[in-house]
């Protein structure tokens, strides 16, 4: 089968032949239809994630071998099972949850894989779908998207939960409030279609790129603002009455978060989510003077995936701008990502 694969930490990814692995014990053998490419692949692409002062981790420290192959957001059909494989059959249809934990662990035995320190993530830690064929290690990670357009279900198991697992933690603000959506990526976009299924609030998105604010807006957000602008901060005080009540930051850099916290209201919620990375000052003090939380937000459990897609299903949830490339357009549709070529989400196709 072909994969296309990191062989060079930030090199182009290379097409290779490699053999069709076969399903061994409760292993399910799929079909790859079609496959997210999301912007947390850039990150793996280059090998490491930034930690701000100069610090970095890279996936070599963390036991990640090449060549490898990328891709958390795959779909496809069911093709063959293991002897010990049950709950599906060939033929089905299925989105594979990714954010698999080691099994063993408290956190695992506890159903809190996202807690798990040594997980098996497809398309992190083991091969994902940027290949023809994948195999998944167990059929209770397969999830049925029927009555959902696959493009759109290929975008659901990462952008999709981490931006509906990220907005739940605000569904305590009630109608009078406010939330701020920094970023309008394709993480981003994803929140912003689903928000009003989820939150109460008033929808403000913040983003430097005119385009992509005119994007928020064509998604339902109430207002816009440049983030960027001098005067950002002063003005968004003054129309949220003393700041927003939530935000959530979906780009996660020094800018943005401390933009975020800098506005959010007093007993606020900051919900950081992006992992474009590095670091920030945090006035101390203003963490018990103005009581307000600050919350990290990993994608999402494969329960929220459940709950994203029958909100998909009722048409409650506008989908971001899909922009389908060929399988064998993965090596471009990634650098077209990283470049900001395109506003939505890159789903790679194989049929």
């Amino acid at each position: 089968m072909k994969a296309y694969q990191i062989t060079n930490w930030g090199q182009p990814l290379e097409e290779l032949e490699v053999p069709i692995p076969k399903p061994t014990g409760s292993e399910v053998l799929i079909k790859i239809t079609s496959c997210g490419v999301c912007h947390s692949d850039i990150h793996i692409w280059d090998g490491f994630f930034d930690l701000g002062g100069g610090k970095r981790i890279t996936l070599e420290e963390r036991g990640l071998g090449l060549p490898f192959t990328m891709g958390h957001e795959p779909v496809g059909e069911v093709v063959a099972l293991g002897p010990d494989a049950t709950g599906v059959s060939v033929g089905d249809k299925r989105i594979v949850y990714p954010w698999i934990g080691c099994g063993t662990c408290d956190a695992c035995k506890d159903n809190n894989e996202l807690l798990c320190n040594n997980p098996i993530t497809v398309g992190t830690r083991r091969n994902g779908g940027y290949a023809e064929y994948l195999l998944a290690p167990h059929a209770k990670y397969l999830v049925p998207y029927d009555g959902v357009d696959e493009a759109f279900a290929a975008t659901a198991a990462c952008s999709g939960i981490t931006a509906y697992s990220a907005l739940k933690k605000l569904k305590h603000l009630t109608a009078k409030q406010t939330t701020l959506i920094i970023g309008a990526g394709g993480v981003g976009l994803a929140g912003i279609g689903m928000a009003k299924a989820i939150l109460k609030t008033k929808i403000i998105v913040a983003d430097i790129d005119p385009q992509k604010r005119k994007a928020a807006i064509e998604l339902g957000a109430d207002e816009v603002i440049d983030n960027g602008a001098v005067d950002a901060a002063k003005n968004l005080m003054t129309m949220t009455n003393g700041g927003p009540d939530g935000v959530v930051d979906f780009v996660g850099a020094p800018t943005t978060s401390s933009f975020g916290f800098q506005v959010l209201a007093k007993g606020g919620t900051l919900v950081v989510v992006g992992l474009y990375g590095g670091g920030m000052e945090l006035p101390l003090s203003l963490l018990p003077l103005k009581v307000v939380n600050i919350q990290g937000s990993y994608v999402g459990t494969q329960q929220d995936l459940v709950e994203l897609l029958q909100l998909m299903r009722e048409g409650r949830v506008k989908s971001v701008p899909i922009i389908k490339r060929q399988l064998s357009e993965a090596p471009l549709a990634i650098q077209d990502l990283r470049s900001g070529k395109d506003i939505g989400r890159y789903v790679l196709i194989n049929y």
